[in-house]
């Protein structure tokens, strides 16, 4: 169902508030369509990790039409703005039907969280499941980490199939 006009607020809601929360929205038909919201952060004073992960993301092979599964992994320390979730998992089923090759996926996703949210640091992993018999990972890092700032490992190991 394509959405021709943006919500009002409802009672109980901000003004401002995301437009996607809280409405049914469809699956953006291409990543450069997809709105990534933003919500201000309540502890822009304290620098702190946040993590997503998101372990069925697809794509298609820009040359064959072929799936792509992978597991992205994205950590960043937020400045003045988080990102919504829910557009954030919009924007990143986006994807489901865009033709690219797995470096510009991952890096594509990286430079749109930077541009939206000017974090003080962002990186992604993207972790991909072999075709053709090999898995490729990229990494996108913005930024620096601040001192102190305790990031946990991504926690995906490397691919070695079965056994």
């Amino acid at each position: 169902m394509p959405r021709t006009a943006r919500p009002r607020p409802s009672p109980g809601r901000r003004a401002g508030a995301p437009l996607q929360l809280g409405t049914p929205t469809p699956i953006p038909d291409s990543p450069e369509t997809a709105t990534l919201d933003r919500v201000p952060n309540p502890h822009a004073d304290t620098p702190y990790v946040a993590r997503f992960t998101f372990p069925e993301f697809t794509s298609l092979c820009p040359v064959t039409g072929q799936p792509d599964f992978a597991t992205l992994v994205i950590d960043y320390v937020p400045a003045a703005w988080l990102v919504e979730s829910k557009s954030l998992k919009l924007y990143l089923n986006s994807f489901r039907n865009h033709g690219s090759f797995h470096e510009d996926c991952t890096v594509a996703i990286g430079k749109r969280l930077v541009a939206a949210l000017k974090p003080r640091w962002l990186r992604i992993g993207g972790y991909f499941y072999p075709r053709g018999g090999m898995p490729i990972d990229v990494f996108f890092q913005a930024g620096k980490l601040p001192a102190g700032v305790w990031v946990p490992d991504q926690g995906v190991p490397t691919y070695r199939g079965r056994g």
